[in-house]
């Protein structure tokens, strides 16, 4: 998926076109998927949709492509940066590294802060910085984020690599200050609650919701007139969780690397996304 997600971005190319072929590939694969799309630009590392009514031509962006697939529960997460104005190679060289050096390492027994500790070392020696409030995360059944965190500095923890773990390893790099903030309008949302608003029309949008099966998801998911409103008015409920574009705190170019990864109940080690 992330090939061919990747051969879709070239200058001139539609964001809506582009998700719109994904999601058409995952189906064909018999597969849903475990997020929609995400293509964030420039200084925004993740969390980045258009509105509904807004269109994206892409020009001399640097692009990171986020793509979860969900086949029969199990998740594969992974992403790629794709640089079209050809002055940031170094941000892609530094994560693919930064992520590579970190799947060397992987067994199991090791401290997860070992992996945290060599993304750092990695993206440093280009002269870069990690983001160091962006991280891994574990996968679950339907679950896209659960424990583990998986650093991409060091950070002391006590958790280690166990036989049956699944997780994605996810370094960003950047030129800028190393943190990324919340910044605008969510476009991705997810339940958070599973009781029933009163509001009559909220509980049909509820319905589809529950069908997705917790997996998060964009408005363009759900089918029905009104449905921006309802989706504002379980915002403000507490039961829709929204995920803001996440921006670079000093403007600076951000690039990503991701892979999933499987450690069989026998310890060995499968990159399931690769």
């Amino acid at each position: 998926m992330r090939a061919y997600g990747k051969s879709l971005i070239v200058k001139g190319a539609s964001y809506k076109d582009v998700t719109a072929k994904i999601r058409q590939k995952i189906k064909e694969l018999d597969a849903i998927p475990a997020f929609p799309p995400q293509i964030a630009l420039n200084e925004t590392a993740a969390h980045f949709l258009p509105s509904p009514d807004e269109e994206i031509i892409f020009k001399d962006e640097l692009i990171k492509l986020d793509i979860g697939v969900c086949y029969k529960g199990a998740i594969g997460d992974c992403a790629v940066t794709i640089d079209l104005g050809g002055k940031h190679q170094k941000l892609i060289n530094a994560v693919e590294a930064a992520l590579l050096a970190a799947e060397k390492i992987i067994e199991v027994g090791l401290p997860i802060q070992e992996i945290g500790r060599v993304i750092e070392e990695t993206i440093h020696s280009f002269g870069l910085k990690p983001i160091e409030n962006l991280t891994g995360h574990g996968l679950g059944n339907y679950c896209v984020h659960k424990a583990p965190m998986i650093p991409n500095c060091f950070h002391p923890m006590r958790e280690k690599i166990e036989p049956g773990m699944t997780f994605a390893i996810e370094p960003f790099a950047t030129d800028g200050f190393g943190a990324v903030y919340e910044k605008g309008r969510p476009e991705i949302f997810s339940l958070t609650q599973h009781r029933y608003p009163l509001n009559p029309q909220a509980k049909a949008f509820i319905r589809q919701i529950k069908e997705m099966q917790g997996l998060p998801f964009e408005l363009a998911d759900l089918r029905g007139e009104g449905k921006e409103k309802v989706v504002n008015y379980l915002l403000r409920k507490r039961i829709l969780t929204g995920y803001p574009p996440l921006v670079e705190e000093g403007n600076g170019m951000v690039a990503q690397a991701e892979n999933s990864v499987l450690v069989d109940l026998d310890g060995s080690v499968t990159i399931t996304t690769r």
